[in-house]
């Protein structure tokens, strides 16, 4: 698994390739999102375009990567989502936890709309 980071103004763009199957790898993603935190960047789209499967140790993670950010007012958002993993959000109903965007485009104007609220 390979993670890029774009910023673009106040949201940080991930953009992961592979597979989110557990192991050390797939920690490294929660780190990565703790690390932009700690950086003050709390509003994260993760763009799945890449992502060829995921099994429950990568939904863990995306979980727990959620909740980090959830707990430091921020917000997490899934761009791109592949048919498999999609149906896989279905299956285990985590698609009524993540807000899920069909570009990263998409993903990155609905912070600016809950902004204005």
């Amino acid at each position: 698994m390979k993670i890029k980071e774009k910023i673009e103004g106040d949201v940080a763009i991930l953009e992961i390739s592979g597979k989110l199957m557990g192991g050390p790898e797939t920690q490294q993603l929660h780190d990565h999102i703790k690390g932009l935190i700690a950086d003050n960047l709390n509003k994260v789209v993760i763009n799945l375009s890449k992502v060829k499967w995921m099994n429950s140790s990568g939904l863990g993670v995306l979980m727990a990567s959620y909740t980090t950010i959830k707990n430091k007012g921020g917000g997490l958002k899934l761009a791109n989502v592949t048919d498999k993993v999609n149906s896989l959000l279905m299956i285990t109903q985590l698609m009524t936890i993540f807000k899920t965007y069909d570009t990263v485009d998409r993903a990155m104007a609905s912070f600016k709309k809950e902004s204005k609220k």
